[in-house]
């Protein structure tokens, strides 16, 4: 009975597995059969359609801007040196790093005691040569008399030999008489010769004496120059760098004490490539006098100046290339040596010139123009400048056309598009956030006990910390540098 059973549930599960078997056949040949079905339908095949953005090419005179870094510098710098050695003495409460000093102001003093002593000797030995001139004068003029009274001798005496000469003429003088009197005259003579000889002493005494004089104020004006070398004054209004000098401290002559700069006539300095600097030269192969933005960038917060190109190096320094080129500031507010700026220059304005974004164009200069049933075909045009993620082309013939703002491996000349007009995207507005009362306040503090910032600078921060919304790119710089 048992067996009977058993055989009975093997043989309802064979016939269940047959069963199943077959439904899985059918369903398989049916699935064949739809398949082949298909493949045996001919489709027509449908041409692709890319959507792409296209920009007009609009042409019109456009002033291209040429971007470099410079470095902010003083016209007028000027170094302080010891003029003579010794102990300084004495130090302006100016006489500081960041210092602000007047034109003529005392800033140091250098110990004037051997300087003093100096002056002293020198004007007592120029008063001495003076009294030693009088001395000479005095002795000019009684030799002067001397020769004066010789003379007259020298007259009475021709006389006499005359009168003589005379008497013995009519018989009653003697030839004695005459011979003496020839004598006398002799004598005085030699009186006067020695008188002569004395006068011309006398006058190469006072000839000396005055050479000596002259001798002793020269003596005398250097020693009052090194006195007043002593002293240090600032030679225009300024500012000092590099202080170094301490109150008491021995300096040896030509030794820097600081370096004074005149930090509201500035210049920046920066440098482009030839080819940069051949488009700011004019048609006589001058440089251009270009308006020039100068911007600083602090702590999130950008500040603009405003210049014009004043003039280029006269040379390539060794290891370099391109030209160094100068522009002056107008405004100054805010910077100092050695900033580190962005420099934005204007250059000769461009006509019939078109801007378009820098992905329309490809390595080889072409574009890709939209016909009049919306396809793709291939026009070269004349790359002039670069700015950023824009391009000033020249492109003829080709005005009012429009063409695919950005090029992709998929378009190609030939190619069918759905152009998508409209304005380019407008740049994005600084993210702006709300800060609590204690965000703020933190904030405020820094930037006030921030010394490094200059003080436009840290008025304009402070103005924008007070205001409802605050640039978040300003926060995050402030706070990077909090070290929250």
């Amino acid at each position: 009975m048992r067996f009977f059973r058993r055989s009975l549930v093997g043989l309802f599960l064979m016939a269940l597995t047959v069963g199943l078997l077959a439904v899985g056949g059918h369903t398989i040949y049916s699935s064949l059969q739809e398949r082949w079905a298909r493949e045996g339908v001919t489709r027509t095949a449908r041409e692709r359609v890319f959507s792409v953005n296209v920009v007009a090419l609009e042409p019109a005179t456009i002033t291209p801007v040429l971007t470099s870094f410079g470095e902010v510098r003083s016209r007028r710098t000027l170094d302080l040196r010891a003029p003579v050695g010794g102990t300084v003495v004495e130090l302006s409460p100016d006489f500081q790093e960041g210092g602000t000093v007047r034109k003529g102001q005392l800033l140091a003093r250098i110990d004037p005691a051997d300087a003093q002593t100096a002056v002293d000797v020198s004007r007592t030995d120029l008063v001495e040569a003076e009294a030693d001139l009088r001395e000479a004068r005095n002795a000019l003029a009684l030799a002067q008399d001397d020769l004066a009274a010789a003379q007259e001798q020298l007259a009475l005496r021709a006389r006499a030999l005359q009168r003589q000469r005379d008497l013995k003429t009519r018989g009653v003088g003697t030839e004695a008489t005459v011979e003496t009197a020839e004598l006398a005259e002799a004598s005085a003579k030699q009186s006067v010769l020695s008188r002569r000889q004395a006068i011309q002493q006398a006058e190469a005494r006072v000839s000396q004496t005055q050479t000596l004089i002259e001798r002793r104020r020269i003596n005398l004006t250097n020693a009052e120059r090194l006195l007043a070398d002593t002293e240090v004054f600032a030679a225009f209004d300024g500012r000092l760098s590099g202080v170094t000098a301490t109150e008491g401290g021995l300096v040896a002559n030509n030794e820097q004490l600081a370096e004074l700069i005149d930090p509201d006539d500035l210049e920046v300095s920066f440098r482009v490539s030839t080819a940069q600097y051949a488009r700011l030269l004019d048609g006589e192969g001058k440089l251009t006098v270009a308006p020039v933005t100068v911007t600083l960038d602090v702590l999130g917060t950008d500040l603009s100046f405003q210049g014009r190109l004043t003039r280029e190096s006269a040379a390539v320094s060794e290891g370099t290339t391109g030209r160094l080129l100068f522009a002056e500031l107008t405004d100054t507010g805010g910077l100092r040596p050695g900033d580190f700026v962005t420099v934005a220059i204007e250059e000769p304005a461009l006509e019939r010139v078109a801007v378009v974004p820098s992905a329309a164009v490809d390595a080889a200069g072409t574009v890709l123009v939209l016909d009049d049933e919306d396809r793709l075909e291939n026009a070269e045009v004349t790359v002039l400048r670069r700015q950023g993620d824009d391009v000033l082309v020249r492109a003829r013939g080709l005005q009012g056309r429009e063409i695919v703002a950005e090029r992709s491996q998929l378009l190609g000349a030939g190619i069918k598009v759905k152009p998508l007009r409209g304005d380019r995207a407008a740049p994005e507005e600084p993210e702006m956030v709300e800060l609590d009362q204690d965000r703020r306040a933190k904030l405020i503090a820094f930037v006030e006990a921030n010394t490094r910032i200059p003080d436009e600078v840290k008025t304009r921060m402070l103005a924008r910390l007070a205001e409802p919304q605050v640039p978040a790119d300003m926060i995050e710089r402030l706070e990077s540098r909090m070290g929250s």
